[in-house]
């Protein structure tokens, strides 16, 4: 016998969301009407983790700095598919020995093809 949920049976889930959301609300804006309102020239500059601001943020940047840091990201992200391979490497069998081996000489071939256009070579 299949047991159906009816809407009725999500009352309850959407009572507390709205209770919940009723809450935020309600004190992000009782606070914003009786919190201080002093507005200085300390709170009104710029805060990044505790250090003076220096200089133009708009300052331009290499393009080498962002290329190294997209092949960083690209590179490591073959740390996230071979873990879970290497839990599972008995179940795979051979099958999943020669996939893995597929996968490690795409990311070997990706790797000599940006060394040879010296992507990650900083001199100019």
């Amino acid at each position: 016998m299949e047991v159906q949920s009816l809407p009725v049976d999500y009352l309850p889930i959407l009572f507390q969301m709205l209770v919940a959301l009723g809450f935020v609300v309600l004190t992000m804006t009782i606070t914003h009407l009786i919190g201080p309102k002093r507005k200085t020239a300390d709170k009104l500059s710029p805060f990044e983790a505790g250090i003076e601001v220096v200089g133009n943020a708009r300052t331009p940047v290499s393009i080498k700095y962002f290329l190294v840091a997209i092949l960083f990201v690209l590179f490591d992200i073959e740390v996230i598919f071979m873990y879970p391979w290497a839990v599972n490497f008995r179940e795979f069998g051979v099958e999943g020995l020669i996939e893995m081996f597929i996968f490690m000489a795409t990311l070997l071939l990706g790797y000599i093809y940006v060394i040879k256009k010296k992507a990650i070579e900083w001199g100019d």
